[in-house]
């Protein structure tokens, strides 16, 4: 059974997918925006744009689409998830249920694949994991993400425990940042130079 977002609990703060991401980009960018409440203005990028419009034209056409290849016997499309344990939430692309009684997230990316995974979508579909784990009280030792300009190449992404202790970690640090902390600045330093808070980061 999904959480709603009822289940939320008001007086604590719910990390997302794209938050994590730009923490670990730079701590002090969520410091900024999210405990100080200085927001950023940058207008919609193309691709940004774009991927919601992929995400909505794939929505539409795999409703009953079961990729048995990967072991599919059913799947949810959209799912709102709430995580109460960690203090997580985001919306995945499908929840896949598989023959082995395991789950597994996948998501569409509006990017064409080049041998390589980075680490936001790694970021992603370990956070969509755990919520799965929690809300539906079963395993997910697996991810897949789907490139859309590499002609819907679907490449498979382990999840570990080690994978997930360390995302458990950053999720604890950005709750200290929340609280008040102060992070260090982030340590490459190209990465500050179209900052939109590089006029007020102290260094």
């Amino acid at each position: 059974m999904k959480l709603s977002p009822s289940s939320f609990n008001e007086n604590s703060y719910y990390i997302t997918p794209s938050e994590m991401i730009e923490f670990n980009y730079c701590q002090r960018f969520i410091y900024f925006m999210k405990c100080l409440g200085i927001e950023q203005y940058e207008e919609k990028r193309y691709k940004v744009q774009k991927g919601k419009d992929v995400h909505l034209l794939r929505e539409r056409q795999n409703k009953s689409y079961l990729r048995k290849k990967l072991g599919v016997i059913d799947k949810e499309i959209d799912v709102q998830l709430v995580s109460n344990l960690y203090k997580i939430r985001g919306k995945v692309d499908e929840i896949l249920i598989l023959e082995d009684n395991t789950m597994a997230p996948l998501d569409y990316k509006f990017a064409v694949y080049n041998d390589k995974i980075y680490d936001t979508y790694r970021t992603q579909i370990i956070m969509y994991g755990l919520m799965i784990k929690e809300v539906y009280d079963v395993d997910v030792t697996r991810g897949y993400l789907i490139y859309c300009r590499s002609n819907n190449k679907i490449v498979e992404l382990p999840i570990t425990e080690k994978d997930e202790r360390k995302l458990i970690d950053k999720i604890k640090q950005f709750q200290d940042v929340m609280q008040g902390y102060y992070p260090k600045a982030t340590r490459y330093k190209a990465r500050c130079d179209d900052c939109c808070y590089r006029n007020i980061c102290i260094k």
